[in-house]
């Protein structure tokens, strides 16, 4: 079998993880292929050793050649240099169009922007830095929610982790699901995670801005959704009068008690239609009790039928 030839665009001031994120998937696809189907090259302008933005060195290859897939790292230190070389904006445009498929991690959408080569696609980039790529570049749809995009041949997607995400879901395309998911045991991730899952989740938002008893109050809601999460249940958790309970909440979530856990029940069941699960199953699971209800916020929350995702996932 021809190796598939990959290649890494880095450069000074690079994010590291950006590279040796996907770097790291694609060297476990082959060792979990059993063979090498990846041919991996790390390239830069120059070539030599680039310094990433945490000071790390990575030993690099100069552009040419002809890749079969391409993607260019994100960076902040050395970001607006990298855009503006004519060399390497010749060489993207040179070989981006014969490429089989071409795109970036994080702000490396900023790089093929400038050379053109993103107008008109729907792109993804870090949740920071979505306003400004839409305002440089207004050739192009800037998608601030998802993890990452597929618009033809272009994957974008949106910031550091979430490379990853995005090179299990390359090497199921191109080996499957079974290799993919082998390789996300071997790197002790909790999930695969979709495309479409918004770089905002609701979990690790509250997480983040809820104050003390809510972190683990949200914490016991996520492991308990097919229990009755009413107000005066989780008043009782925290120790609190439903009205206290109610108005902190609030304060501290930025979302409703009620509206706060229909967020995470939907969230599990978009999660779960990906594995196949019946949906009445699913609606048992996380608490939405029949299939119809399920539904019913399914589609008012996400625009479609749980069934109609299902089938989309399964296509894709």
């Amino acid at each position: 079998m021809p190796k598939h030839r990959i290649f890494i665009l880095a450069y000074e001031g690079c994010q590291l993880l950006d590279v040796t994120g996907p770097a790291a998937v694609f060297g476990a696809a082959n060792e979990g292929h059993g063979q090498d189907f990846y041919d991996l090259v790390i390239v830069s302008p120059g070539g030599g050793a680039v310094t990433s933005n945490c000071g790390v060195a990575i030993q690099s290859r100069k552009i040419g050649g002809q890749p079969d897939t391409l993607l260019v790292a994100g960076g902040s230190l050395g970001l607006k240099a990298t855009m503006a070389r004519d060399d390497l904006r010749r060489w993207l445009c040179s070989v981006a169009p014969k490429a089989r498929r071409f795109g970036s991690v994080c702000t490396g959408a900023f790089v093929l922007a400038a050379a053109g080569l993103l107008d008109g696609k729907r792109v993804a980039t870090h949740w920071a830095h979505c306003e400004r790529l839409a305002r440089k570049f207004p050739a192009l749809e800037v998608d601030a929610d998802s993890l990452y995009v597929v618009d033809g041949k272009v994957w974008t997607s949106a910031g550091v982790t979430t490379g990853i995400d995005m090179a299990l879901a390359l090497v199921e395309e191109d080996l499957g699901a079974a290799t993919a998911n082998l390789i996300a045991r071997h790197f002790v991730l909790y999930a695969r995670r979709p495309g479409y899952q918004s770089q905002f989740s609701p979990l690790l938002q509250a997480q983040t801005t809820a104050e003390a008893p809510f972190g683990k109050l949200i914490d016991w809601m996520q492991e308990n959704l097919d229990q009755p999460l009413d107000v005066p249940t989780l008043a009782a958790r925290a120790g609190l009068t439903e009205r206290s309970f109610y108005r902190k909440f609030t304060e501290a979530t930025g979302k409703t008690p009620a509206h706060f856990v229909e967020g995470l029940r939907l969230d599990a069941a978009r999660t779960l239609l990906t594995r196949g699960l019946p949906i009445k199953t699913i609606a048992g699971k996380v608490g939405l009790t029949s299939p119809a209800r399920l539904g019913q916020a399914f589609e008012r929350r996400f625009g479609m039928a749980p069934s109609l995702f299902r089938e989309m996932h399964r296509a894709a």
